[in-house]
């Protein structure tokens, strides 16, 4: 009784022969796709021994406080070089790569252009250099911009009640006449006989006149010159005016307890600690990374669970103050995965946070979407966005991406 009858032998033996068939055509596709793929790497090695290598030239850098433009070194590429601000280019603008390997023209540098060098304020004033400009601070009984005229009021960006900032005149008797000068960065206060060099105040003078910022945060005046200063998280750079943000998080200098991640921001750092949702229903989640959550397996019958996001991924945004708008900040985009067909089309949606009025999403390409700044932001403060990205096959919903984003806006501008 416990043996198969005729008929139920007949349909096993279809059925193994149905799966050997699928298992062979499967096994011929991949044979095919290996055959493809390895025809195409010799055809590649043959052309790259066959044909002789392309003569090259050294990498050049780009300048000091300037930059290049062009990456290649090959013959007959050209690189182009420009300065910042300020400066002025010494050497080559444009230099080609040759076929003996060397360069054309002369290595480019840039030099600080200095309005100040030919003297141009007269009667003693002091000149100050400015981005593109200068500017002289005259005696207080000269004005104009090179200090050529007499003037009735007194200036108001010289110190005159410490006396740390105030210097005895250097005078020579030129025929038959005592003439007095200053130290740069002071200015001659009283008439030729009892005159005192008085400190200039730099930050003050820059921020009547509104001039170009001399400093990236605060300016501090000092007898003679000024200095810059940064905030706290921030530490100042080489060119005594900008600051950098300090990575707390790579330095070790977070106080971050176990368990929790460091995320370096602008002037300070964040701990954070990304945590899947709890269960609700047929939908669970376990977490995969520490900035992602994959949900469990759905029961068949369960529309809800499937409706539910797929993954759930965490991603931490720091942001400088008052960030010029419309500035893209995150991407969302699929990719199927071997022998998977993929989804063939995606829609992108803003579906949570607690400010969505400064945000859009747009396509740029038929398998990406980008998150969109749209108002500018000031800081400090936080805001929470979240993403989601739905997969369609033939109009058929196939799964959902969600991304919580997290924005970390700084209170400066840099």
């Amino acid at each position: 009784q416990s043996c198969l009858s005729r008929q139920q032998l007949l349909a096993a033996i279809r059925q193994l022969q149905q799966l050997l068939k699928g298992q062979e055509t499967r096994f011929s596709e991949g044979l095919r796709t290996v055959r493809s793929r390895l025809s195409t790497i010799h055809a590649s090695l043959a052309k790259a021994t066959s044909e002789p290598p392309a003569a090259t030239c050294p990498a050049l850098q780009a300048p000091a406080d300037g930059r290049k433009f062009g990456t290649k070194n090959l013959v007959d590429h050209e690189v182009h070089f420009a300065c910042d601000p300020g400066f002025q280019l010494q050497g080559s603008s444009t230099r080609i790569c040759q076929a003996n390997g060397s360069w054309t023209g002369q290595e480019a540098r840039c030099t600080e252009i200095s309005e100040c060098s030919s003297s141009p304020c007269q009667n003693g004033g002091t000149c100050l250099e400015g981005l593109k400009h200068f500017k002289c601070l005259c005696p207080l009984q000269w004005t104009r911009t090179t200090s050529q005229h007499q003037a009735q009021t007194p200036p108001t960006w010289s110190v005159t009640d410490d006396p740390a900032f105030s210097r005895q005149p250097r005078c020579a008797q030129i025929a038959q006449t005592q003439q007095c000068s200053c130290d740069p960065g002071f200015h001659m206060s009283g008439t030729a006989s009892n005159g005192i060099c008085q400190d200039l105040d730099e930050c003050e003078v820059y921020q009547q006149e509104g001039g170009p910022r001399l400093c990236a945060h605060i300016c501090v005046n000092v007898p003679g010159s000024f200095h810059c200063s940064c905030p706290t998280g921030y530490v100042l750079l080489g060119n005594g005016k900008s600051c950098e943000d300090i990575d707390e998080c790579s330095l070790s200098q977070d106080n971050c307890t176990s368990g929790s991640i460091c995320i370096n921001t602008w002037g300070g750092f964040q701990c954070v600690t990304p945590q899947c949702p709890p269960a609700a229903g047929n939908v669970s989640y376990i977490k995969t990374s520490p900035f992602k959550c994959e949900r469990n397996p759905c029961p068949m019958e369960s529309r809800s669970c499937h409706q539910a996001p797929k993954t759930i991924s965490f991603h931490y945004l720091p942001l400088p103050s008052k960030l010029q708008t419309p500035a893209p900040l995150f991407r969302m985009a699929t990719a199927a995965a071997p022998g998977r067909l993929g989804p063939d089309s995606l829609r992108f949606g803003i579906v949570g946070g607690n400010d969505r009025g400064h945000f859009v999403v747009q396509r740029s390409d038929r398998h990406t979407g980008e998150l969109l700044l749209v108002q500018s932001l000031q800081g400090p403060r936080t805001i929470h966005v979240d993403v989601d990205m739905a997969e369609y096959l033939d109009r058929v919903f196939q799964a959902k991406h969600l991304s919580k984003i997290t924005l970390f806006v700084s209170a400066y501008e840099f």
